[in-house]
Parts: C-alpha cells; structure tokens; sequence
C-alpha cells in the first residue's frame, strides 16, 4: 500500500464550512487536533505504522497523555488501516475500546521533577509508536487492533480493537 495515499486518507479534504455550509464552534476541532503530530512509518497491506510525540497539548494538567487522545488515534488510524487493506471504505464505527495499561508522560512525572529542579534540564518528552492491525475484513463487519507502545521501550500502554460496518457501495 502507498503511504502517500494512507496520508491522503487521513488529512482532511474540505473544511467544515465548504461541507456543512457554517462555521461550528467546536465541531471537527479535536480529530485534526490529534493527528497534526502523527507521522506514517510505514503502511503496507492490513498494516500501519506510526508515531507521535506526548507534546503538552495531549497532556492532562498532571503531564499524561489524555486517554480521549488515544482513542481518537484509535479510531482514526484504526480506520485507515481498512484503506491499508485496499477497501474501498474504511466503513461507519459500530464499537471501540480501549485498555489502558500504562500512561505516558510529557517528560519526568513524579519524583523525577525534584531531580529536574536540581540540574535544570528537562527529558524528552515520550515517543508513541501505534501500530494497527487488520484482525478480519468480512462482508459486512471489519475488525482492527490498535497498539500503543513506548517506541523506547517497547513496552505496551494502550491496546484498542475498533469494530466497523463496512457499508456497501450503492448500487443505483
């Protein structure tokens, strides 16, 4: 699968206005939000790759990633994973979820920042690595698993599976 045309698939192509002929306050803010630090490494068929850095503005006050950031990414880098896949659709959302098993942080959390007062400098913030898979692409319903993994360590942070209805094409 192309990269270029996953990316495609991922930007938006009209603003709000052009589609729904008004400019909402809040609507379509948090998707293009989340995506604007995600980087596709690689995507190749039923497969995608890609990173992001935990930046101040995914964070909560207490310097974590929001869990409502990672399943938006699940969601949105979940669905491109059906175009990975070749489908013409990447089909409507029927159910996400998400199991949270450990937090990411905008740098030292915690007794760390004690040691940053002290010498003054400041960790790189924590690098996400998301990798979705195509588990079943059926005549009607498609499933993919989403992982987050600290690109460092490798270690695991979230796990989303997002279930979809792949809608068929009309046929008038």
């Amino acid at each position: 699968m192309d990269p270029e045309a996953v990316r495609k698939s991922l930007e938006p192509t009209a603003t709000v206005e052009k589609i729904t002929g008004s400019t909402p306050a809040r609507l379509h803010f948090y998707d293009p939000f989340v995506l604007s630090g995600v980087s596709i490494e690689a995507a190749e068929h039923g497969r995608l790759l890609c990173s992001f850095v935990v930046t101040p503005r995914l964070a909560s006050p207490a310097g974590y990633l929001r869990s409502g950031v990672t399943a938006t990414l699940a969601d949105q880098l979940g669905s491109a994973v059906f175009f990975c896949s070749g489908l013409p659709s990447s089909g409507v959302s029927l159910e996400i979820s998400v199991s949270f098993v450990d937090a990411a942080a905008v740098g030292a959390v915690g007794s760390l920042v004690v040691l940053l007062e002290v010498t003054k400098t400041k960790p790189a913030p924590e690098e996400i690595e998301v990798e979705g898979k195509l588990l079943r692409a059926g005549k009607s319903v498609g499933v993919v698993s989403v992982d987050f993994r600290k690109k460092k360590t490798g270690k695991l942070m979230a796990q989303a599976r997002h279930t979809k209805y792949l809608v068929a094409s009309s046929r008038l």
